[in-house]
């Protein structure tokens, strides 16, 4: 069994995969499944041990090339540099990416029971349309002492325009972990989420980022097109994390079903970003249709124990139509947030861009995390995410759809 290259572009395995613009609804294929990029994880049951044996095994036995995350320290990983590896060990997470489509239980099979496989995952960006900057006004940002100076912020997605006009002023640290693409924002999704969460004011004056202070980093995870692997996803959180960043921020996702469990991979780097000192904040996901009383379960990640799910408001404070609910027991929606009519910026020459999404409702809550974190600056992730719950306000709303409720700023 001779595998594909890790560097080749998942998208070129499977005809279904197409770009982001084709999907007629919400930025995934109309049939609310998850789709796959035909590469495997192959799941090591215990994170501690058993990374030296599979490298033996896949090197000795299968002849595979293997890579490990351990050679890029906190440098972000594009699979380019790797493209003649055939596996990609993180160690970090206990698992292992496999760059084949064949059948990986042959494989499996010689592992005894120490591991299991996954299929990885195809990620899309979460957006809504239609129709200015009220977000800022109702967490109360806009009447908040703090800025989230000294903050590091990071926000995944489809990277950042680096010629914007409004963040001239800023040092903004920006890698691509998309083959054969820059970390410049071709799309727009991605600056405007960095422009929610640590953007400052508009031409007109109007200010429409929450923390305008914090030290942004932004990491492409999501190609020109709007779609991504899910390593390179993981590889995002990674780097993130190395790189201390107390905040992460993903408006980003993968349809789930009811009663599918939370994935493993994205958990497990979710416990990692924990351990180095970060809050995870992601989407709930945009496949409801409230109005057809159809309610969808929490998108993947968010679904995950360890990150915060954020749902969408609009400016009456009622849930968002297409907002996600808590349908599966691990899937918990967290907190809600602005998301309907965002106003925030977009690449040039566009420059803003006004969106609807729980993708514009994550950002507000990463920095609002970044505010706190500016007023308690010795705290832990998990005395932050208690300081959050303690000042979100109540909405007389059910919690399956809002959590605790509206994130609000210190």
């Amino acid at each position: 069994m001779k595998p594909p290259k890790i560097g080749n572009s998942p998208f070129k395995n499977k005809g279904t995969i197409r770009p982001m613009e084709m999907y007629p609804y919400h930025g995934h294929p109309g049939d609310g499944q998850p789709h796959y990029t035909g590469r495997h994880f192959l799941i090591h049951k215990e994170t501690k041990g058993g990374k030296a044996r599979i490298k033996r095994i896949l090197e000795s036995k299968w002849g595979f090339t293997v890579a490990e995350t351990l050679d890029f320290k906190t440098r972000g990983i594009n699979e380019q540099e790797i493209e003649g590896a055939d596996a990609l060990i993180y160690n970090e997470l206990g698992i292992t990416l496999l760059g084949t489509e064949d059948n990986p239980i042959p494989l499996l099979r010689s592992l005894d029971n120490e591991y299991f496989i996954a299929p990885e995952k195809v990620v899309y960006l979460l957006e809504d349309q239609p129709p200015s900057t009220w977000g800022i006004r109702t967490t109360g940002a806009d009447r908040s002492r703090y800025t989230g100076l000294g903050v590091r912020l990071a926000v995944l997605d489809t990277g950042f325009d680096s010629t914007h006009p409004d963040f001239m002023e800023r040092e903004i640290t920006a890698c691509s972990f998309v083959p054969e693409e820059t970390a410049q924002d071709c799309h727009g999704h991605g600056t405007h989420c960095i422009g929610v969460a640590g953007g400052a004011i508009d031409e007109d004056g109007q200010r429409y980022g929450v923390a305008s202070g914090a030290s942004l980093l932004a990491g492409k995870v999501l190609s020109d097109g709007g779609s991504g692997a899910q390593s390179w996803v993981l590889n995002g959180i990674t780097w993130a994390a190395k790189n201390r960043c107390q905040v992460i921020s993903m408006s980003l996702g993968t349809p789930v079903q009811p009663g599918e469990i939370y994935d493993i991979a994205y958990e497990r780097a979710a416990r990692f970003a924990l351990s180095k000192g970060a809050l995870l904040v992601a989407a709930a996901g945009n496949d409801s249709d409230r109005s057809l009383q159809r309610f969808c379960p929490v998108s993947s990640p968010a679904d995950c124990p360890s990150i915060l799910a954020v749902g969408a408001i609009d400016e009456e404070l009622n849930v968002a139509n297409f907002s996600n609910r808590a349908v599966n027991p691990t899937g918990l929606v967290d907190f809600i947030a602005p998301g309907v009519g965002i106003h925030s910026a977009w690449v040039m020459p566009t420059r803003y861009r006004t969106l609807s999404g729980t993708s514009m409702a994550t950002p507000h809550v990463a920095g609002i995390i970044a505010l706190l974190w500016e007023k308690y600056p010795t705290a832990t992730p998990m005395e932050i995410e208690k300081k959050l719950r303690e000042t979100s306000k109540q909405l007389p709303i059910a919690t399956e759809d809002v959590g605790v409720g509206l994130c609000m700023a210190p």
